[in-house]
């Protein structure tokens, strides 16, 4: 059986982390490649847009049940052939999601899931915000090879970052999992860019691509789809195929650098600066006017170029 490969997308709740992960699968699954796509999280709706806006039965959902579990109730096709597994979550005020990703992968080692459906490429899209050691598991256990994160230029997206370097940084020694890239999500202006670079600059990180906000997206999701389903021909699809390209085609693995408490607040501090002279910079370039022969003022969105320093 040919190696399968393995790798882990992180990201704090709402970030994009799951509609990074399914557009992913979905560019993938074009390229040829057999795709499961494992949610990690709670909400349990990783795989939503690969199904047309459907969620799955869980992992946990089925293990509650008591009775006896067939693979057919936990692994469902999506999109192109696409295989969606949720793991699920415990109970509304019952038990630690944590604990229940831990059970369901467990689980899907016992009963041989990978083994039978042999995928060439598994993503497991994993809530981000703590890495404790059920959240931890693809890395810790070295279940994934490769880990990225997908992050806005947000101090709490970047910080969840950060710890999740930590986590990667520690069971490194043990055989862990590597991180192979930071995806830039929600990325509209240059500065926005600005601060991820340098917050990659900072932790010995990498950028594995930047994705700007678009509409596009948000009218996918409302089909229930993802945008290489909804809408193929577009450019956000494009750019989550040049993504995807770009990640399977990845083989740069190492341990970033963590940032200490001080010191990413003492980072912060000085992007709160930078970031006060930018906008001082762009009120004095807005308030100029631009002079025509027309005698009229004009003041054309390309004209206003935000500088950093």
């Amino acid at each position: 059986m040919t190696k399968i490969r393995n790798i882990a997308i992180y990201g704090k709740g709402g970030i994009g982390k799951s509609t990074t992960s399914s557009n992913i699968s979905a560019a993938l699954s074009e390229e040829g490649y057999k795709i499961m796509q494992i949610g990690c999280d709670p909400k349990s709706d990783s795989t939503n847009t690969l199904r047309g806006g459907r969620f799955v039965p869980t992992v946990l959902d089925r293990l509650r049940s008591g009775k006896r579990i067939e693979t057919d109730e936990i692994v469902h096709e999506g999109f192109n052939g696409i295989l969606c597994v949720e793991t699920g979550g415990p109970e509304p005020g019952v038990g630690c999601a944590g604990r229940g990703i831990i059970t369901a992968i467990e689980l899907l080692k016992q009963k041989k899931i990978i083994e039978e459906f042999s995928p060439d490429i598994i993503i497991y899209d994993v809530l981000g915000d703590v890495v404790c050691g059920g959240f931890a598991m693809p890395i810790r256990e070295g279940v994934a090879e490769q880990v990225y994160t997908v992050s806005s230029s947000d101090f709490m997206s970047l910080y969840a970052s950060n710890n999740l370097f930590k986590g990667v940084k520690k069971y490194s020694k043990s055989g862990g999992a590597l991180f192979s890239g930071i995806i830039g999500n929600s990325i509209n202006l240059p500065i926005h860019e600005d601060i991820i670079q340098d917050f990659a600059a900072n932790t010995k990180a990498t950028i594995a691509g930047f994705v700007p906000r678009s509409l596009t997206v948000a009218k996918a999701e409302l089909q229930g789809k993802t945008t290489i389903e909804a809408d193929p021909d577009s450019e956000q699809a494009d750019l989550y195929r040049n993504l995807a390209k770009s990640i399977v085609n990845n083989e740069n693995r190492y341990v970033p650098g963590p940032l200490g408490t001080d010191e990413l607040k003492a980072w912060a501090e000085s992007w709160y600066d930078r970031l006060l002279e930018h906008n001082k910079q762009q009120d004095c370039q807005a308030s100029e006017p631009v002079k025509s022969d027309l005698k009229y003022y004009e003041l054309k969105p390309d004209s206003v170029k935000p500088e950093v320093r």
